[in-house]
């Protein structure tokens, strides 16, 4: 598996370069159209601004991220459940550090990871995702998660998306300016430079327009493909692909738009936040691959599984190049994988209802909001704000009455 990591990330370093001096072309034709012969200035200031958000992505990118999407960490006795999946998907994808756990506070079901490397890594579920979804469906959705930290993909595009902020940046500089451009540029042919400005005065503007819509374009291309990679992925960590394949079908049903979501953000999710409609998750989504072709592949990678006794990456190549009718492979230096994969795993029970899902669920976020929970004898679990610290409160059912500050968060 290392060698088509490492060609992905040779194919998107490549891409970064690409974006990098498009970037740089852009600041410098804005600058000249805005102000002749100042080019090498507005190439100056590309290079600074992309700096400014390359080191913000890369030191505090993962900070940002958690804090608009309004995640909370948590700790293992907050969510037994899920920090136990997160460890045994952890040990089962060979990641040496255990990534944080953080919760938000939203009906709609989704999940994303995010970190420069494996060591600062950060692993969000939604409360949604935790009612929905048994046991080996959540594993699913994790394993992919660990997959795009193992992958190394979270740095990736961090970066790009640094990047294509600072196109968008400086093509709004360059539309903004655009009359102070123009009254240049007639004084510039008054003096006899019309046609040199002129021609400037075009590529600016053409670069305007498409520098936004290119490095989109370039951002989400990179986004579908390590989608099916981390697909991939996350099957052979569960060693049930059926898991994933019945989560993005739950996934899909929702009608709930994810608030904090955001067009730079929404790669980043197991499946685009921004694409629900009041019937469900649309296909015409341009951050990731189409849902029902994601879920086809894995359901045909599950049964090619099931015959050969084993998952293993040639059988998810196998069902994606019948699924997408494509004779390349998706996975970069398929034909030297030459082991026979791991076998299938059995299904993970799970009989709790969804009724106590919920409940689990509700207490986890209360638990991540500090609340102290104070188990009464009669059965009564009192759950009390931050706010009450220090003050008496009795139990509604049996009236025994409990010091808050006696008690800490559990």
């Amino acid at each position: 598996m290392f060698d088509q990591i490492r060609a992905n990330k040779r194919k998107t370093a490549f891409l970064i370069m690409g974006m990098a001096l498009f970037l740089f072309a852009t600041g410098f034709v804005v600058a000249e159209f805005v102000s002749p012969g100042a080019g090498l200035f507005g190439l100056g200031i590309a290079l600074i601004v992309w700096l400014v958000l390359l080191l913000i992505s890369y030191y505090s990118g993962d900070s940002v991220f958690l804090l608009m999407s309004g995640a909370k960490q948590i700790k293992k006795q907050d969510s037994p459940k899920l920090y136990n999946i997160v460890e045994e998907m952890k040990i089962a994808s060979g990641l040496a550090y255990m990534p944080k756990i953080y919760i938000i506070d939203s009906p709609a079901p989704n999940a994303f990871a995010t970190g420069r490397n494996p060591q600062k890594a950060s692993v969000a579920v939604t409360t949604g995702l935790l009612e929905r979804l048994n046991r080996s469906e959540l594993q699913g959705v994790i394993a992919h998660e660990l997959a795009h930290i193992n992958n190394r993909d979270i740095l990736y595009m961090m970066m790009i998306s640094a990047m294509m902020g600072a196109i968008v940046i400086l093509a709004d500089v360059g539309i903004r300016s655009m009359f102070f451009g123009r009254s240049r540029s007639r004084s510039s042919s008054s003096s006899g430079g019309g046609q040199a400005q002129l021609i400037i005065a075009v590529v600016a503007i053409v670069l305007m327009i498409l520098a936004p819509i290119i490095a989109q374009l370039i951002y989400f291309a990179v986004s579908r493909r390590r989608e099916f990679l981390a697909d991939a992925s996350a099957a052979q960590y569960t060693r049930y692909p059926e898991g994933l394949a019945n989560a993005l079908q739950k996934i899909s049903s929702n009608t709930e738009k994810l608030k904090g979501a955001s067009k730079a953000t929404a790669p980043m999710y197991i499946v685009n936040p921004l694409a629900f409609t009041k019937k469900g998750l649309s296909d015409l989504s341009s951050t990731h691959p189409a849902i029902s072709k994601r879920v086809a592949i894995l359901n045909k990678m599950a049964g090619l599984s099931t015959t050969a006794g084993t998952v293993s990456y040639k059988n998810y190549d196998t069902a994606y190049k019948e699924v997408m009718k494509e004779s390349k492979s998706v996975i970069p230096g398929m034909d030297m994988i030459k082991t026979a994969g791991l076998p299938m795993m059995a299904v993970a029970t799970d009989d709790s209802s969804s009724h106590k899902r919920h409940r689990e669920t509700t207490d986890t976020v209360w638990k991540a909001n500090n609340y102290i929970f104070i188990p009464c004898p009669c059965e009564t679990k009192l759950k009390i704000p931050p706010a009450y610290a220090g003050k008496k409160i009795t139990c509604p059912h049996c009236s025994v009455e409990y010091n808050v500050s006696d008690y800490t968060k559990q």
